[in-house]
């Protein structure tokens, strides 16, 4: 056999990955729950916003003309009516020559055009307001429907919803949002020396860390993890696992086995179902060079490796971007040291961030797949491209945070 069927570029699987995506039904949910969620259709607002042309400022609502030509030496002066109040349509009609006091979103009467800012005004009296600045039809009000006309698209089908979006829909009346359901993500871990959590490993054993992170790291990026039984290295236990899985989920992931050891049987039992289709086996990265992706049907079952480190990280370059919509948080840094890589492979090194002179320094936290202390002291990660041989210290890099 050799070593690997065809190693890919992380390119080249993400966009195998991307044309084999599980479809997803929608469902209608109340607008609060929706943070986070992928829209299903496009939202169109259902009035205008704002459904009534309101001040933007607190001050005077006037009709422009009357200010016009004013000054501080030669202010207008405009006869008061009476006060606007919040939250109430306004029962007073302006005519030339007058004004009231109007506070910010409040609804403009008729006969008005225009809000001047108190601070250009001056009371005298109970019935006499002095206009030292003019304003223009328009200043400093907003029309109705300005924000938004009504029929207007909103939010198209796809996006995100995030909590600013939510103001919006809320502000248009939006009560429920049809969304895209979260992915099901099966996980199962394989080894003979893997043990449950509660268990105490013999010598030659290990606990069961990749469904604890693993589905952990399926909930951050908004989707529903579901973790099975431990499968002993047995093809036929395997099978039926994965069968099971596949049933139950649009995706699963499997740690372990991924690799080309004769106890290495993943790939195996993938290609054995009836409707398996290789999407790829290996990919130029490090860590995480054994990851294989295939799709069973309309499933898509991704096989990570055991090492943790590795599975977690190879879990977020392949796995995480189609399940989270949300875009992956990231800020740029400078290098605290030289990081070699080598040219031909994408490198993945787990980074931890400190505060020098006023500038954030990237600082490698460089060791073996297995070492668990690796990712839980990093804040994120940084990537060496696929022509890169490293990075110098000082060089400013990209780091994508961690959740």
């Amino acid at each position: 056999m050799s070593e690997f069927l065809k190693v890919v570029t992380v390119p080249e699987a993400l966009q195998s990955i991307a044309l084999s995506l599980p479809e997803r039904d929608s469902e209608t949910i109340d607008l609060p729950s929706a943070l986070g969620r992928e829209l299903a259709d496009a939202v169109y607002s259902p009035e205008p916003i704002p459904a009534f042309t309101r001040s933007t400022v607190d001050g005077y609502a006037v009709k422009a003309a009357d200010t016009f030509g004013c000054s501080e030496s030669l202010p207008a002066f405009l006869n008061y009516q009476g006060e606007i109040q919040m939250g109430q349509k306004p029962d007073l009609e302006i005519m030339p020559g007058q004004c009231c006091w109007i506070p910010t979103g409040g609804m403009l009467p008729s006969g008005t055009d225009a809000a001047v800012m108190v601070e250009y005004t001056e009371r005298l009296g109970d019935d006499t307001v002095l206009v030292y600045r003019p304003v223009a039809p328009g200043d400093h009000i907003m029309q109705m429907g300005e924000d938004a006309a009504q029929g207007s698209l909103l939010l198209g089908k796809d996006h995100c919803l995030r909590s600013q979006d939510l103001g919006l829909l809320a502000s248009a009346g939006v009560e429920q949002v049809n969304v895209k359901k979260k992915y099901l993500v099966g996980i199962i871990s394989t080894g003979n020396e893997i043990v449950a959590l509660g268990s105490y490993p013999q010598p030659g054993q290990v606990r069961d860390v990749n469904s604890i992170s693993l589905a952990a790291a399926v909930q951050s990026s908004n989707a529903i993890a579901k973790t099975y039984p431990i499968i002993p290295d047995n093809q036929d236990m395997l099978y039926e696992a994965v069968a099971t899985a596949c049933s139950e989920n649009d995706w699963v992931l499997i740690s372990g086995g991924s690799s080309i050891g004769t106890k290495d049987m993943t790939l195996k039992v993938l290609m054995s179902f009836p409707q398996a289709q290789l999407l790829f086996h290996g990919i130029a990265v490090k860590p995480g060079k054994p990851t294989l992706a295939v799709k069973n049907g309309t499933k898509l079952v991704v096989g990570l490796p055991g090492h943790p480190v590795s599975a977690l990280t190879m879990f977020g370059v392949v796995c995480k971007p189609f399940l989270d919509a949300k875009p992956a948080s990231q800020l740029t840094a400078i290098a605290g040291v030289n990081i070699a890589s080598q040219a031909g492979q994408d490198d993945y090194v787990a980074v931890y961030l400190e505060e020098k002179n006023g500038q954030m320094v990237a600082q490698p936290l460089l060791g073996k797949s297995g070492l668990m202390t690796i990712l839980s002291k990093a804040d994120g990660y940084i990537h060496i491209g696929y022509q890169q041989q490293g990075v110098y210290c000082g060089e400013t890099v990209v780091v994508t945070r961690f959740d």
